[in-house]
């Protein structure tokens, strides 16, 4: 039997994660002197709070090879995939390599640099758990998703530079200027990192809809089996807009949302929306 793991950066609903059983590691978060795991015993309403009060930004840290090893099953024969964060946002793929040769079960874990981050991660994941369904090998099942890998569409628009500042992210005079003239970056996942594609400007609702209006091409040559619409707390009433307009192309056969998990949030922060999937090209 083939198990699906994936690192907690995946930002899957507990609904979804149930339902297609997948085994969540999660990372961590610091708060000052404090560590809380992603998903577990921390919320990113908790986390923009505490930062708000300090005005820094959250620290992050990949799972231990300690924490990935009581994952897997010692006993039995399964074969396991674990999706990680990108490797070069994170240590947590080479710490799931390390946990597999401690193991000495590098025959039966598979771990996939995913290149990417939040449900860009989980679309990979979903399909990675319906194969497994289906009976499939872990070697069939990774060969189809280094395949698809690629072709995963992530991309995010920010409602504020103040986190990517905290974190070093961009220059104060960035973060000063785009909050005074309601600039609002496009920020996509591109080879494993994050780069600036377009900078909108206005309000948020508005700008929110334009980023989706931009993809309408690309969306309609999308695979039709799901597109995420995943935020880090937005008004419902932008959600509803995005999803209204996703309804509107007749095209997917699942819309679904998501909330971003805390490591997400701690360096996008709130109001920050993505519509991901995967390319039909």
């Amino acid at each position: 039997m083939v198990k699906i793991i994936s690192d907690s950066t995946c930002d899957l609903s507990k609904e979804l994660i149930g339902k297609y059983g997948i085994r969540i590691i999660p990372l961590y978060v610091r708060l000052g002197e404090e560590e809380y795991k992603d998903g577990v015993n921390i919320t990113p309403d908790e986390l923009y709070k505490w930062s708000d009060a300090h005005g820094e930004t959250p620290k992050t840290a990949a799972s231990s090879v300690a924490d990935i090893e009581e994952y897997i099953d010692k006993e039995g024969d399964d074969e396991y995939i674990i999706f990680t964060i990108s490797s070069q946002m994170s240590a947590n793929f080479n710490n799931c390599k390390l946990a597999a040769e401690d193991l000495e079960m590098e025959d039966r874990i598979f771990v996939i640099d995913s290149a990417n981050l939040s449900t860009g991660i989980g679309l990979q994941v979903l399909c990675a758990a319906e194969l497994a369904a289906e009976g499939k090998k872990a070697a069939e099942i990774v060969s189809y998703i280094e395949s698809i890998k690629g072709k995963v569409r992530a991309s995010f628009v920010i409602d504020t530079l103040v986190y990517l500042h905290r974190g070093g992210r961009c220059s104060g005079l960035a973060a000063f200027f785009g909050s005074a003239l309601k600039l609002h970056p496009r920020i996509s996942v591109d080879n494993g990192a994050m780069h600036p594609e377009k900078k909108y400007r206005g309000k948020i609702d508005r700008c929110v809809l334009d980023y989706v209006k931009d993809m309408e091409p690309a969306l309609l040559k999308a695979e039709k089996a799901r597109v995420f619409i995943t935020h880090s707390g937005c008004d419902s009433a932008i959600v509803d807009s995005v999803r209204a307009y996703l309804e509107s192309l007749n095209h997917f056969d699942e819309i679904l949302e998501t909330r971003a998990g805390a490591v997400i949030s701690s360096h996008c922060g709130p109001g920050t929306l993505g519509v991901l999937f995967i390319s039909g090209e």
